[in-house]
């Protein structure tokens, strides 16, 4: 069976504030729980992720989960930088761990927790 890839032409959403201060590594963002729309699986660029991928590069990256307690806890690593596309399974991307994020392009807020996690990310309105 072969897969067969639909390339879209258009504008990438840019969620960097300030394009050329940022450092990302390259990750494996994980199909998982992912859901379908439109018969493709895509994980968005501005997904707060995490999973253990900074200290075990073999981990594939998921949406961040936070655990509320006291206090709150999470997994937070980073912030997807492009839409990846899962679709067809597990696919690379990048995680930002340092730069200014604008806040108004992802698809959720970070919480508390998570701004607390990403040190070296400032989320900016």
């Amino acid at each position: 069976m072969s897969k067969f890839v639909t390339t879209a032409y258009g504008n990438r959403t840019e969620i960097l504030k300030f394009p050329d201060h940022y450092v990302a590594v390259s990750v494996t963002v994980d199909d998982a729980g992912v859901a379908a729309v439109a018969g493709r699986k895509i994980v968005p660029a501005g997904t707060i992720v995490g999973g253990g991928t900074l200290a075990d590069p073999e981990e594939m990256v998921k949406k961040a989960t936070t655990t509320a307690g006291t206090p709150d806890t999470t997994d937070a690593e980073g912030v997807l930088l492009n839409d990846v596309d899962v679709t067809y399974g597990p696919a690379p991307g990048a995680m930002v761990i340092h730069g200014f994020v604008d806040e108004t392009k992802l698809p959720k807020a970070p919480d508390d927790a998570e701004r607390a996690a990403l040190k070296q990310i400032t989320f900016i309105a």
